[in-house]
C-alpha cells in the first residue's frame, strides 16, 4: 500500500501568503483541514486574512531576507500549532529593465539587480534553511518522511523575456538549488520541489490594462487563459501529499513558451 500523505492536519508556513499565489495556497490549506502561518510584510493584508480564516491560521509579519523575522515565524508555527510540516515559498519581487538603455546611455541599476536576487534567491534559501530545522524535529512516518519544501520559480527561469535579466536570474537560481537541497535533506526525510508558474491572474498582472491581459492570455496554448491562483494552490497540496515527487521542477503553464 502506497504511503500517500494527507494535507489534513499538516501545518504549513506560506511566504507571500497575504496575496496572489500565496494567499490561494493559505486558503486551500485551511479549507483542506491544515493549519497555516502567513509570512508576509507588516504592511500586507496578512493580519486581516488570518482573522478571516479562523483559529487554524496565524500571521507572522516578516521580511524573508531577515533571519530573526523568519525564525520567529517558524517559532510561531511550532508554538501555536505544535509543528511545521510544509513551507511554501511564494514571496518574490520583479523589475523590468534592459541590461543597458542605449537611448539614455544608462546601465541596469546594480542595486535593483541585487535586490531581486536577494529577495528571490537569498530570501527563499533563508526560509528553507530555518524551516527545515523545525521539520527535522518531526516524528518520521513509515516512509521516514518529515516534511516538504515547495518553492516558486517561474517560466522566466527558462524563457526569460527582454528586460527580465534580474528576474530570470533569480528564478533560475531557485531552479538550480532545488536538486542539491533535496539531496542535502534526503537523509532526514524532507522533500524539496519547485513550481514554475506561467501567466497567472495575480495582483501583479491585475494591475495591467485589460487589453494587455487578454493579449497575454491568448499566448497560452491551452487552456488559453491566465492561470487561476487556486490551480497553483491545488498543485501545492497535491505535491505535499505525494511522497515520490522530490527534487523536481514542475512547469504549471498551459504549455506556454514565452516570446522574447
Amino acid at each position: 500500500m502506497a504511503n500517500i500523505r494527507c494535507v489534513k492536519g499538516m501545518v504549513g508556513l506560506v511566504t507571500g501568503g497575504a496575496s496572489g499565489l500565496g494567499r490561494a495556497t493559505v486558503e486551500r490549506l485551511v479549507q483542506s483541514g491544515a493549519s497555516a502561518v502567513i509570512l508576509d510584510l507588516p504592511s500586507s493584508e496578512g493580519q486581516a486574512l488570518a482573522a478571516s480564516l479562523g483559529d487554524r491560521c496565524a500571521f507572522a509579519p516578516a521580511d524573508v531576507t531577515s533571519e530573526a523575522d523568519v525564525q520567529s515565524a517558524v517559532s510561531l508555527a511550532r508554538e501555536k500549532f505544535g509543528k511545521l510540516d510544509l513551507a511554501v515559498n511564494c514571496a518574490g519581487i520583479a523589475v523590468a529593465v534592459k541590461t543597458y538603455n542605449f537611448k539614455k546611455d544608462a546601465p541596469h541599476s546594480l542595486e535593483d539587480f541585487q535586490r531581486v536576487i536577494n529577495v528571490n534567491i537569498a530570501g527563499t534559501f533563508n526560509v528553507i534553511r530555518l524551516a527545515v530545522g523545525a521539520m527535522g524535529k518531526n516524528e518520521p512516518d513509515a516512509d521516514g518522511h518529515r516534511g516538504c519544501i515547495i518553492n516558486t520559480a517561474s517560466v522566466a527561469a527558462f524563457d526569460g523575456q527582454v528586460g527580465q535579466a534580474a528576474y530570470s536570474a533569480s528564478k533560475g537560481g531557485i531552479v538550480g538549488m532545488t536538486l542539491p537541497i533535496a539531496r542535502d535533506l534526503a537523509p532526514v526525510g524532507i522533500r524539496v520541489i519547485t513550481i514554475a508558474p506561467g501567466l497567472f491572474s495575480t495582483p501583479l498582472l491585475a494591475s495591467l490594462p485589460e487589453k494587455v491581459r487578454s493579449f497575454l492570455a491568448r499566448q497560452v496554448p491551452f487552456p488559453s487563459r491566465l492561470g487561476d491562483p487556486a490551480e497553483f494552490a491545488h498543485l501545492v497540496t497535491s505535491l505535499a501529499e505525494n511522497p515520490m515527487i522530490n527534487g523536481e521542477v514542475i512547469r504549471l503553464d498551459g504549455a506556454i513558451r514565452m516570446q522574447p
